[in-house]
């Protein structure tokens, strides 16, 4: 092994001659030396291990400010009346149960597009290209990191769309069918099986949604197992550049978009109250209400302005759904409405929900 002397080595690198001062640089190493490759590995992992857990965190806490802000309609002292009473164990469960959704779709497509463009690169003759962004997030994640994200997909996102976990746990782990069987025909009768157990699960489903004319609802429910069979693998390389630097503005540009309505969804629940005299004329006042004490109950008006009423006025009060939470398709899977969660699914089985109160009919 030949080892770079005084002379040769360039200056400000250990044991070059500059006048007698010998620097200290962050990275001195040559790749073409011995061990090279291998340091700029560990670095580049550390940088990657960086940037994905400064994301993880730090956007989850931006998003629960300015969610603050845009639920006080911009103004200084309604913010500061929301910080005053909004703890930050109360938002921060605010975000997770309204934002969870969001943030598992964020984890599981980044983990299934870095586990392919992976697979991808390393096809590639080394020192090609620099490894995708999202290629590299996944291979510093944990394994126990990876399924904990497709669980939380799992309880949170509608039945609707829960087949497209399939595609993304195979791409994710990089799943083939040859895993199943090694000879050709007990892996086919494996694959015909499953196919066959998953199309007698929803064919109910799938019969209505053909009734009712809903195409796209039938491409969620059937393409996504046929896709999983040939999703895992390298792509061709021609496209792997490109493909894999459009993917990742995409990705951030939907999650942007999807994020916008998560930012004004409301960190207080909606209620009407209904506030008068015992014996006199009662109004019904929509909004959230922030606090209540010995004197006022605070609520912030659904259109907008802080209401302080005193609280021997106060009769009645009623919670009411917001809009978003309005069934927009009649289908259901078994005994689950096809826009519930397997969470909220199994909510509602405990508790049935209610009709819907007349004040928040009258009011909205």
């Amino acid at each position: 092994m030949t080892v770079p002397s005084a002379a040769t080595a360039p200056v400000g690198e250990p044991g070059a001659d500059d006048g007698g001062r010998v620097e200290e640089p962050t990275a001195w190493y040559d790749r073409s030396w011995p061990g090279g490759d291998r340091l700029d590995k560990v670095e580049r992992r550390a940088q990657a291990s960086q940037s994905f857990w400064t994301a993880l965190v730090g956007v989850p806490a931006v998003f629960s400010v300015l969610r603050l802000g845009v639920e006080a309609g911009g103004e200084l002292q309604t913010t500061l009346l929301l910080v005053a009473n909004v703890g930050p164990v109360n938002l921060l469960a605010g975000f997770l149960t309204t934002a969870a959704r969001l943030l598992a779709t964020a984890l599981v497509a980044v983990f299934a597009l870095g586990a392919v463009f992976g697979a991808s690169v390393d096809r590639l003759p080394p020192g090609t290209r620099r490894r995708p962004l999202f290629a590299r997030w996944a291979e510093i994640t944990p394994a126990w990191l990876v399924l904990a994200s497709f669980l939380l997909a799992l309880v949170t996102w509608p039945l609707l769309y829960l087949p497209l976990l399939l595609p993304a746990f195979v791409a994710a782990f990089q799943l083939r069918p040859e895993q199943l069987h090694e000879r050709v025909a007990p892996r086919v009768l494996l694959i015909a099986a499953l196919l066959a157990g998953y199309a007698w699960l929803l064919l109910p489903t799938l019969l209505d949604a053909a009734r009712q004319g809903k195409p796209l609802v039938v491409a969620l429910l059937v393409l996504p197992p046929l896709l999983a069979l040939s999703i895992s693998g390298p792509l061709p390389r021609i496209v792997i550049g490109p493909l894999a630097s459009l993917t990742e503005v995409a990705v951030l540009v939907v999650l942007v978009w999807a994020a916008l309505p998560v930012i004004s969804t409301p960190v207080l629940p909606l209620t009407v109250t209904t506030v008068g005299p015992a014996n006199g004329p009662t109004e019904d006042v929509r909004g959230h209400v922030v606090t209540t004490d010995d004197v006022n109950m605070v609520i912030l008006q659904e259109q907008g302005g802080v209401r302080y009423v005193p609280v021997d006025q106060v009769q009645a009060q009623v919670l009411c759904p917001s809009e978003e939470e309005l069934p927009r398709h009649q289908l259901r899977i078994h005994d689950f409405h096809v826009e519930d969660s397997l969470m909220e699914g199994l909510g509602r089985r405990v508790r049935p929900v209610h009709r819907i109160d007349a004040a928040c009919r009258a009011v909205g």
